[in-house]
């Protein structure tokens, strides 16, 4: 089982981030990532149609023999993560905003969040928002329209920074000193934030968090694979392989990107 691949899930290309930081603490580990690119955005999708994307993706990992899932995707974790726990066997990561620390680190009292609509209103925001957040403000932000142009290879677009702008500045008008980007897609987008923000607005996104709770869970489930001197990474898109293969040039290890229809 150690040498069974560690799966991965997104709504698209957004979870790349994600891998990104696994890959990091974990480079032993072989990974599948599934890019749902076709069905991307799942934030505004309904809860019974985004349970239902995952679950296609849960079993195509499974049946590839994944030994862990990571749902690389705040709203498929908000909305869908009971019912895969409670249905499969296979252990699951998710991914959820760290309002957490942003709450507790914040001096002024003000933080904002931008996400997708699916993670805002799902029941597993409201809690998380509601336990950490009780003396201070949220500036709540749906980041429409992002992800479809992060998916299309726009990063650099007059239209995104435009949206950016608009969904950012008047945050800053409630002096937050933390943003917490609760969208897998969003950290490839802190350069053109922190152009908004400034230097006295910490970015925070979930990265990090997730690949040392990966590497905590395979430990507990003796998964860990330590002695493998060259690792494999798979790739799958259900549409063109050029974006997402352009999100991972900077990526050093060896992968291989495929078109496949899921």
């Amino acid at each position: 089982m150690k040498k069974q691949p560690i799966g991965i899930f997104d709504s698209g290309i957004g979870g790349t981030s994600i891998w990104k930081e696994v890959i990091k603490l974990l480079a032993k580990e072989n990974t599948i990532y599934l890019a749902d690119s076709k069905n991307a955005p799942y934030g505004e999708k309904s809860t019974e149609e985004i349970i239902s994307l995952c679950v296609k993706n849960t079993e195509l990992l499974i049946s590839k023999g994944c030994k862990l899932i990571i749902v690389a995707c705040n709203t498929a974790t908000t909305n869908a993560i009971d019912y895969l726990r409670k249905n499969y066997t296979i252990p699951f990561i998710g991914i959820e905003p760290a309002i957490k620390p942003a709450a507790l680190l914040s001096k002024t009292g003000a933080i904002g969040i931008l996400a997708t609509k699916g993670t805002l209103t799902s029941e597993l925001f409201e809690k998380t928002t509601a336990n950490y957040t009780k003396n201070i403000t949220t500036i709540e932000q749906d980041g429409e329209g992002l992800v479809q142009l992060i998916e299309n290879g726009k990063l650099n677009s007059q239209k995104l920074n435009e949206l950016l702008n608009s969904y950012i500045k008047p945050m800053l008008n409630y002096n937050i000193d933390h943003l917490v980007l609760g969208c897998t897609h969003y950290p490839y987008l802190i350069p053109q934030i922190k152009k908004i923000v400034g230097k006295n607005v910490v970015i925070i996104d979930s990265g990090e968090a997730v690949a040392r709770q990966t590497k905590a869970i395979l430990e507990k489930h003796h998964l860990m694979l330590t002695s493998q001197k060259k690792s494999k990474h798979l790739f799958y898109t259900n549409i063109e392989t050029n974006v997402l293969s352009e999100i991972l040039s900077d990526v050093l290890v060896k992968f291989t990107v495929e078109k496949l229809d899921f």
